[in-house]
């Protein structure tokens, strides 16, 4: 797993095994083996990496997220995938139990569906969306003298 993360991120970023290596303080040969997983770094050089990296040393070493058949990076702290969902024929999805609770969903909850035809589809909780409507009236209220 650490081995597949350390190459998936490295692309991401479009650098070179000599590169990270110098931004990590090693030889390019020793990085060269972590990605080949003929050894592994020590604590302190996971510590470089994940924050190199923008993301956890738990996810560094453990995180290994698919979709399909297509391996996908690890996340930054705050973001998640929690793989794929199936759209039912009257258009319902079932919100994995890990998004409920960390966005502390529940039945009957209220949820504003956004979107954006370039970048997809967004679930907010009405509450917090109205909520932020209500300020930015207020604000533009406020700039233009009217309260």
């Amino acid at each position: 797993m650490l081995a597949e993360n350390l190459i998936l991120l490295r692309n991401m970023k479009g650098m070179s095994q000599e590169q990270i290596a110098e931004v990590i303080g090693i030889s390019r040969q020793s990085y060269a083996k972590w990605e080949q997983g003929e050894t592994v770094p020590d604590i302190e050089k996971c510590d470089r990496l994940a924050k190199f990296y923008d993301i956890t040393i738990d996810a560094l070493l453990h995180q290994e997220n698919t979709v399909g058949n297509t391996r996908l990076a690890p996340a930054p702290p705050g973001k998640h995938l929690w793989g794929t969902v199936t759209i039912g024929s009257k258009g319902q999805i079932v919100i994995p139990k890990a998004a409920r609770d960390i966005f502390n969903l529940n039945s009957g909850d209220r949820l504003i569906v956004l979107g954006d035809e370039a970048e997809g589809i967004a679930l907010v909780k009405a509450e917090e969306f109205e909520e932020k409507m209500r300020e930015t009236l207020r604000l533009s209220q406020q700039a233009a003298g009217v309260e």
